[in-house]
């Protein structure tokens, strides 16, 4: 399938183009475009003001369908990240990245993702300005923005002060929030939108590099791309006395088209588990 010089539309408008156009440009020839006055917080904000529309995927895909409703190009790409307790590690806190591009020309829609537990989402409430600005360095400030409201939440956008990226604006919304607030407090959080968290950036480019991926993957039976791995199979025996272990032994790739289905060994290049990660070997 050619990609060379085909144009894709990008559902931001929190500059996302950074990461991911050079990348399908490299990769694949792919022109990004950013059309003007698309606004994505009505899909949902991370300052909990609108709430997201549907599940991740479900937000993302809406985006890029409506991008491709408003500008009638043939192939959209929109992203959407989640932030949340590690399934496995509830203290460490993780980020799911998902880029969704659908080409209507071919009938594709393919995912790429990246999980990382490398994120600076935080929060915490605050009485004034010297804990303002502890917790600010500790979040990577100024490099990374913040958004200061008071602890019950507002429902008004204009009562929230987003993209905090200078001490003084960090001063004045503090200042002015202790004052409107009812219990002298602030809510401090980390702005997770992608053009003031560098770290989040990075996760989103990593979720294209795997969206590229996938797209190169081709379904030996009908050459569609997206020919990608649904299930892992546990089961790597051990070095030392061949008994499984939690590791993949195999793994599922299958097509969303025709629906070939394929076992590939050993995916990560290694046929044995070290005997460390053995329960028998290693309890």
């Amino acid at each position: 399938m050619q990609w060379q010089d085909r144009v894709a539309v990008l559902a931001t408008m929190h500059q996302k183009e950074q990461v991911i156009a050079p990348i399908l440009q490299e990769e694949l020839g792919i022109k990004v475009i950013v059309p003007t006055n698309f606004n994505t917080d009505i899909f949902g904000t991370f300052t909990r003001d609108i709430e997201r529309t549907g599940n991740q995927i479900e937000a993302a895909r809406l985006k890029a369908e409506k991008i491709l409703e408003q500008t009638r190009e043939s192939i959209a790409i929109a992203s959407e990240g989640s932030f949340a307790p590690h399934p496995a590690f509830p203290y460490v806190t993780s980020n799911r990245e998902i880029i969704i591009l659908i080409d209507k020309e071919n009938d594709l829609e393919i995912i790429g993702e990246e999980f990382s537990i490398d994120t600076n989402h935080n929060h915490l409430v605050v009485k004034n300005i010297e804990q303002a600005l502890k917790f600010a360095k500790k979040i990577g400030f100024p490099e990374h923005g913040l958004i200061a409201m008071s602890e019950e939440f507002p429902k008004d956008s204009s009562k929230i002060f987003k993209g905090i990226i200078t001490e003084k604006q960090l001063v004045e919304a503090i200042n002015y929030v202790i004052t409107k607030s009812s219990t002298g407090t602030v809510h401090l959080e980390t702005d997770m939108r992608a053009m003031f968290n560098p770290t989040r950036m990075k996760n989103i480019a990593k979720a294209t590099r795997n969206l590229v991926k996938k797209i190169n993957s081709s379904c030996p039976k009908c050459h569609t791309p997206g020919f990608e791995i649904i299930q892992r199979i546990e089961g790597l025996p051990c070095e030392l006395c061949y008994a499984p272990t939690s590791l993949t032994r195999a793994v599922i790739y299958e097509c969303k088209r025709c629906g070939y289905s394929e076992e590939k060994l050993f995916p990560d290049g290694k046929e044995f588990a070290e005997p460390s990660l053995c329960i028998y070997c290693n309890p």
